[in-house]
């Protein structure tokens, strides 16, 4: 069976059908595509007349609303590998202006391009009898070049013989007799969120705010001020990439629509000054927030806002530590363990033992995860126990620092009291570089001495747990570079609870760090103790066992 990156579905089945097919057919698309799946919607489509049909407009009615939210709900729990987007370009009024003029039923006066063009279409269109095969693949190929710029070598797929256990099943859903209710449309629809990693949910509103605008989009998108909130912000996606993706998805799905992407810094953002706003496209979450900008507006002598609330979709795969919708924080915590990032070349690096550099700053459960990983069989290189090692007598760097720092640092037993030298260098970078410039060279010395003795042992895998791996350029050390990472918040409260320091103390030690936004940029793995100890349990073995399938697969390219 071939595979394709992008296809197109063409759904022809009445919309009072439809609902029952959508999990089987996007299950049966879901074998022939990998990547993108376009959904193009043609209730009573019919492609075995002999004639060549045409695309038509559909109306926005609000069977078509609860369908598109059905579809992407479906998709997520059948498919949820597959970036599915659901095309209005087809959707509107029968009375909807064409170039320039009325006339009915032309959505396409020319072919659709798509960000990723279609190399296969696919169809519930059921067939009659077997002969009509070619002569439908024939028609389906030619209306969806009307509709669409597709690869030259278009291929299609019936997908009618895999959905025929469904007929009897359908045979029993009868055709409403009251015609389809309209959907309420506006002029200028407005919605706000973060929009990190585009989502199901995120498409469902998406769409039926596209269903709802007959002129503009007005989107706010979270920026920096609104994230601080976020659960695992670190792993939002840029404010820039966020804007792309939801520019591409737009534009894919309703290209006539004026669409306008403003950043959010606050709750409230354009939607209470801006005066050609209708309409607020919330969910049963946000609709207080919704009310709160209407009563925002009014003080401002704007009318009120129509709220049109969508309904949130269940994730069917959610954990217990998970929200029981979809949404982006669930799916940031999915990335913890995982390669987030490919390592950046090491072939000076020996191919065993793999060495993995985890850092992560005060408080956020590096050396815990460490132990973690020595327990399912690493060797762990503790830097903080190493650090103590290059201050001992006798050492190069012990005379280097009473040179540098006098001996007045010396206790009785002739050894480095290490507070007072904490005291000479403490809110001086420059003395502090001084120390750093001795020590850290020191400690690295010692760390290839224990990854040379690990591969003498035969080791698999190395951890390096260094607070300071990125601030004293050791990257080129390891194979990976691990993050850990949890609130400021957090890391304050087990600071203060660890060291008996007070808040400002802990906070202090924090801002001499670097951030976690600045770690998880060199990252290759993040994980964060933010949960119960079993669900850092989990990322830690999820992370290992996809660490030992990347050593594997290294070996036998080499």
């Amino acid at each position: 069976m071939s595979m394709f990156s992008t296809g197109i579905l063409v759904l022809t089945s009445p919309l009072h059908v439809l609902p029952l097919r959508i999990a089987p057919v996007l299950s049966s698309a879901a074998e022939r595509v990998e990547r993108t799946l376009y959904v193009h919607l043609h209730p009573g489509l019919n492609l075995g007349s002999g004639t060549q049909p045409r695309p038509v407009f559909i109306p926005p009615v609000v069977d078509l609303s609860t369908l598109i939210s059905r579809l992407y709900s479906n998709a997520a729990d059948v498919c949820g590998h597959l970036d599915v987007r659901v095309l209005l370009t087809n959707v509107r009024n029968q009375s909807a202006s064409c170039s320039g003029t009325t006339i009915p039923n032309c959505p396409f006066p020319t072919p659709q391009s798509l960000s990723h063009s279609p190399e296969v279409v696919l169809t519930d269109f059921p067939l009659q009898d077997a002969g009509q095969s070619h002569q439908v693949t024939q028609c389906l190929q030619r209306y969806t070049g009307h509709c669409y710029v597709c690869s030259p070598s278009l291929r299609s797929v019936l997908l009618y013989p895999q959905l025929r256990k469904l007929q009897e099943e359908e045979e029993g859903v009868k055709e409403p007799e009251e015609k389809a209710e309209p959907m309420e449309t506006y002029s200028d629809v407005v919605v706000g969120g973060t929009f990190d990693r585009l989502h199901g949910a995120h498409k469902t509103l998406l769409n039926i705010s596209c269903l709802l605008a007959n002129r503009r989009f007005l989107i706010g998108v979270c920026d920096q001020a609104m994230l601080k909130r976020k659960v695992l912000k670190e792993l939002v996606q840029p404010y820039s990439l966020r804007v792309e993706r939801l520019h591409e998805f737009l534009q894919d799905i309703r290209p006539s629509l004026q669409v306008e992407i403003v950043p959010l810094d606050d709750p409230y953002g354009v939607s209470v000054v801006d005066p050609l706003l209708e309409c607020i496209v919330v969910s049963e979450e946000t609709r207080k927030g919704g009310e709160a900008v209407n009563k925002k507006r009014i003080e401002n002598g704007l009318p009120a806002l129509v709220l049109h609330e969508i309904q949130l979709l269940k994730d069917a795969h959610h954990t217990d530590a998970e929200e029981e919708k979809i949404s982006s924080s669930s799916l940031r915590s999915r990335l913890l363990g995982t390669l987030l990032t490919p390592p950046k070349d090491t072939s000076h690096l020996p191919p065993l033992p793999h060495v993995i550099g985890l850092t992560g700053g005060s408080g956020s459960g590096k050396s815990s995860i460490a132990k973690r990983l020595e327990a399912l069989g690493a060797v762990r290189i503790d830097c903080d126990k190493l650090g103590h090692e290059v201050y001992q007598p006798g050492t190069a760097a012990y005379h280097r620092v009473l040179e540098e720092f006098g001996s007045d640092l010396l206790n009785e037993d002739k050894t480095i009291n290490r507070r007072a030298l904490g005291k000479k260098v403490f809110g001086n970078q420059e003395r502090l570089k001084a120390l750093t410039n001795i020590v850290w060279p020191e400690i690295a010395l010692l760390v290839k001495e224990r990854i040379n003795q690990a591969r003498e042992e035969g080791m698999q895998v190395c951890v390096v747990d260094a607070a300071v791996l990125l601030e004293a350029g050791w990257t080129d050390m390891v194979h990976e570079i691990w993050v850990t990472i949890i609130p400021e918040e957090e890391a304050v409260l087990r600071i203060t609870e660890r060291d008996g320091v007070n808040t400002e103390d802990a906070l202090r030690r924090l801002q001499s760090q670097w951030p976690n936004s600045k770690q998880v940029e060199h990252a290759n793995v993040v994980l964060s103790t933010l949960w119960e100890p079993e669900v850092t349990q989990k990322q830690v073995l999820k992370a290992w066992d996809l660490l030992q399938k990347r050593i594997q697969q290294r070996l036998e390219q080499q």
